[in-house]
C-alpha cells in the first residue's frame, strides 16, 4: 500500500490545474499447483502488480494500463511516461457526454488477513483424501490487493487472502465428478468431507446408464449447478442500463409482471467478501438487495448509467454484474436432500448455458458431471448427458420447492491475466419440475 500511496502523491503534484486523474491498483502474490492422478504435475508462484491510469481534462478522458516493477524510481518513471502519453491522446478525443465523476473525498480500508494454509499441509491433505483415485485439479492461493485514488482525494485499499481448489475425480470409464473447495481458512476435515462426497458419487458412475426420455422431472440442483443458472442471469439481468433499455432477462420481474418464489432473496453482498468496496470509477460500493422474497428490488448502477438515465450510481462495474452475489439459505438439510427429492434427478453441474428466449428468461443448457437418477431417496444410476430448456420464473419461481440450509462459497477459478475476486454464496435448490428436451 505504501508504494501505491507514493505514486498517488507524485501524481497529485504532476498534474496541471485543469487535469484530474483516477488511479487504480492491482497486485497479487499467488501460489499455483496443478494436479494429475492426485500428484503434483506443475507448481509455481506469480507476483505481479499494475496500475490503471485515467486522465481527465475538459470532459475528455483516456485510460492506460501500466505494469509495475517494484522498483520505486522505475515505477515512477513508467507512470510519468504514461501521463505524458495520455496528455498527447486527450486532444484527439471528443468530450464524453456520459462522464459522471465522483468529486467526494471518501476513504475505504479493508484488510482480510486470515492466515492461509501452508502449502505442505494442503498437499498432504490432498494426497490423503485422494488416495487410490484419479484426481485432476488446480489450486490457487495467496493475497490479492486492490487500490483506488483520485485527484479529488478519494482513497481506497482492499486486501484479502483466499484459496481455491477446483478439482475432478475421474472414473476408469472416463466419467467424472467435479467439485471445489474455496474460502479464507483451510479446514482439513471439511476438505476431506467434500472429497469423500465426490468419491461416494464416483462409485455410482460405474453403473449402467439409466435411460431417460425427454420430459419433466423432479430435480435437485447442487450449488455448482445453480451457479451456472445464476451466472447467466447476471449477464445484464440486474444491470440498470439493460433494464432501462429493455434488454434485461429479468425485465418482466422489474416491471412487476412476473415474480419468483418467496424463498428467493438475492443480494450483492460486498461487505465481508473478496471484492473491494469501491469501483474503478471512484464510487464506494455497499450491499445491494437485488431480489427480495421473489420480488425485484435494487439494481446495479455504474456512473454512465447514472448519467444517462438520471439514477444514483452505487459503484457497479462497467458491466453492471454482481461480483459478490449471495442467495439466502432455505431450510432443507443436507442430509435430507435425497429423501426429499424422492424420485427424480440429482444434478451436480450444468454447462453450455444460453438463453433460448431472453425476454422470457428462458434458459437452455446441458447436464454435466455426475447427474444421477434417484429413486425412493436412493441414487440408482448415472444419467447420460441431457439438454434442458426451462424458465427462471419456473425453476426459481412456481416450481421451486426448497433451498438448502447449507450454502457453498464458489469462487471464480479464472486466472486470465490475474486471479479473479468474484464469488457466489449459494444453496442447493429442489425443484418440482425441470423440463428436459433431448
Amino acid at each position: 500500500m505504501n508504494n501505491f500511496k507514493a505514486l498517488v502523491d507524485w501524481l497529485k503534484q504532476a498534474i496541471t490545474d485543469k487535469e484530474q486523474f483516477h488511479l487504480g491498483y492491482a497486485d497479487e502474490s499467488s501460489e499455483f499447483v496443478r494436479f494429475n492422478h492426485a500428484q503434483v504435475r506443475q507448481a509455481g508462484q506469480v507476483q505481479q502488480a499494475s496500475l490503471n491510469l485515467k486522465l481527465i481534462n475538459d470532459g475528455r478522458h483516456a485510460d492506460l494500463g501500466i505494469t509495475l516493477s517494484g522498483a520505486p524510481d522505475l515505477d515512477r518513471q513508467r507512470l510519468a511516461d504514461g501521463l505524458q502519453q495520455l496528455r498527447e491522446t486527450l486532444p484527439l478525443l471528443p468530450p464524453d457526454p456520459y462522464l459522471l465523476l465522483n468529486h467526494n473525498a471518501w476513504e475505504s480500508h479493508n484488510e482480510q488477513l486470515r492466515p492461509l494454509p501452508e502449502l505442505a499441509q494442503v498437499l498432504q491433505d490432498i494426497s490423503q483424501a485422494a488416495e487410490g483415485v484419479d484426481l485432476v485439479g488446480f489450486y490457487a492461493a495467496g493475497p490479492i490487493s486492490r487500490g483506488f485514488a483520485s485527484s479529488d482525494g478519494a482513497f481506497g485499499w482492499h486486501q484479502a487472502n483466499s484459496f481455491n481448489f477446483d478439482f475432478s475425480l475421474f472414473h476408469a470409464n472416463g466419467e467424472a465428478v467435479k467439485a471445489s473447495y474455496a474460502g479464507h481458512s483451510w479446514d482439513s476435515a471439511e476438505f476431506a468431507r467434500r472429497v469423500q462426497q465426490a468419491r461416494d458419487q464416483l462409485q455410482f458412475l460405474g453403473r449402467p446408464l439409466h435411460p431417460l426420455a425427454p420430459g419433466q422431472y423432479r430435480a435437485y440442483l447442487a450449488p455448482a449447478a445453480l451457479e451456472e443458472l445464476i451466472s447467466i442471469i447476471t449477464w445484464g439481468g440486474f444491470s440498470a442500463q439493460a433494464i432501462a433499455s429493455k434488454g434485461s432477462s429479468l425485465q418482466r420481474l422489474y416491471a412487476g409482471e412476473q415474480q419468483l418464489s418467496p424463498l428467493v432473496t438475492v443480494t450483492e453482498q460486498i461487505s465481508g467478501s473478496l471484492s473491494q468496496a469501491f469501483s474503478t470509477e471512484g464510487y464506494p460500493r455497499s450491499d445491494v438487495r437485488l431480489i427480495n422474497a421473489g420480488m425485484a428490488d435494487g439494481q446495479l448502477v455504474n456512473s454512465r448509467s447514472a448519467a444517462e438515465y438520471g439514477l444514483n450510481a452505487n459503484g457497479a462495474g462497467s458491466d453492471e454484474s454482481p461480483s459478490a452475489l449471495q442467495m439466502a439459505a432455505g431450510n432443507l438439510a443436507q442430509a435430507d436432500i435425497l429423501r426429499q427429492l424422492g424420485t427424480g434427478l440429482y444434478i451436480s453441474n450444468l454447462w453450455y448455458l444460453n438463453y433460448s428466449d431472453l425476454p422470457a428468461a428462458r434458459l437452455t443448457g446441458m447436464t454435466r458431471f455426475a447427474t444421477f437418477w434417484v429413486q425412493d431417496g436412493e441414487i440408482k444410476a448415472p444419467v447420460s448427458t441431457m439438454r434442458f430448456d426451462d424458465s427462471v420464473y419456473s425453476l426459481l419461481g412456481s416450481q421451486l420447492e426448497a433451498l438448502t440450509a447449507e450454502r457453498e462459497l464458489l469462487l471464480s477459478a479464472s486466472t486470465y491475466g490475474q486471479r479473479n475476486t468474484a464469488s457466489n454464496l449459494l444453496p442447493g435448490a429442489l425443484v418440482k419440475r425441470l423440463t428436459l428436451t433431448l
